[in-house]
């Protein structure tokens, strides 16, 4: 008796087991659109839901189709530019955001209640961020360049150039750049009273709002130069955030903070709106000197906006 009571035990778990695992298959199946909508079974999705159209395998393939396609396109527009290998892909964006720090030595007093400056990202992913000042040269082939190679990169403007041509920044904008401040006419702050500072850096906040629909959140000083004062300004402006660089680009050269004059994770680059009245080349020579040398070293530039 003993023997027939397990067995008959051993009969309802495999019995249950079974069930457990078709119940498992089945909620897999509809989630991956195996159950057709309106199918055999009769049951529909739940009002408000969308019928999955496509199995995984279906969707996994034609995604890898889309990342091939968009990796041959960036591919081919490297080449048209004259870049000697494709720029990396950036990774995905951060889901947390790193919690931003004023660098060490870049202090001033009461700092931890103003806005934090930085040279670099805190990450560990092989990215750098490019941004661009002033405005001053306005060059059409950039604009294009940067399409075409999907480069992110963020301004920061200064309004005595951007006025000779506010619609080259608003294309750009259109593009995805975000356009942030670099003061009205580009003054060395630490020289100006407070009061003139707050002039600077609020005037470019409305002008910017004015002309493109949005006050920014990031701040750069002329020539990378501040005081207790600047902070004080920016911050009763609305800026959040003052990014300076650990690298400069130029047409024909890079030059590094770091003693070891290299790139590191989370680098901000500088370089300016540039021509060849000032370098030794155009923006689009600046843009394939900085790829040259982002790319070998096994970089991507990211967007500046994704990590704060």
């Amino acid at each position: 008796m003993q023997l027939v009571r397990q067995n008959e035990e051993s009969a309802v778990r495999r019995k249950n087991q079974t069930r457990a695992v078709v119940a498992v298959l089945t909620v897999a199946a509809i989630a991956s659109g195996c159950v057709s909508e309106g199918g055999s079974d009769g049951v529909e999705p739940a009002h408000g839901q969308q019928p999955l159209q496509a199995p995984p395998a279906r969707a996994l393939d034609s995604y890898a189709r889309q990342l091939g396609a968009a990796q041959a396109a960036r591919a081919a527009a490297a080449k048209r530019w004259g870049l000697a290998r494709t720029p990396l892909p950036a990774p995905a964006p951060p889901a947390k955001k790193p919690r931003l720090t004023t660098r060490k030595g870049f202090e001033v007093k009461g700092q931890a209640k103003l806005p934090p400056v930085f040279t670099t990202i805190p990450t560990k992913k092989k990215v750098v961020f490019l941004t661009i000042d002033d405005g001053a040269e306005k060059d059409r082939a950039l604009l294009r360049m940067m399409s075409d190679l999907k480069i992110p990169y963020t301004a920061f403007l200064s309004d005595y150039l951007v006025k000779e041509d506010y619609g080259y920044f608003r294309k750009m904008q259109d593009r995805g750049v975000v356009l942030n401040n670099h003061t009205l006419n580009h003054p060395y702050m630490p020289k100006l009273s407070y009061e003139r500072q707050r002039r600077e850096i609020c005037g470019m906040q409305k002008v910017i709002e004015k002309r493109y629909g949005k006050r920014p959140e990031l701040f750069r000083p002329p020539y990378g130069n501040y005081n207790r004062d600047t902070l004080r300004a920016a911050k009763s402006c609305g800026i959040k955030a003052v990014p300076l660089w650990n690298a400069e680009a130029f047409a024909h050269r890079m030059d590094y903070r770091e003693w070891d004059r290299d790139l590191h994770p989370g680098d901000i680059i500088l370089t300016h709106f540039r021509g060849r009245e000032d370098w030794k080349g155009t923006m689009p020579d600046m843009v394939r000197r900085v790829m040259k040398t982002v790319t070998d070293k096994g970089y991507a530039v990211a967007r500046l906006e994704d990590y704060l």
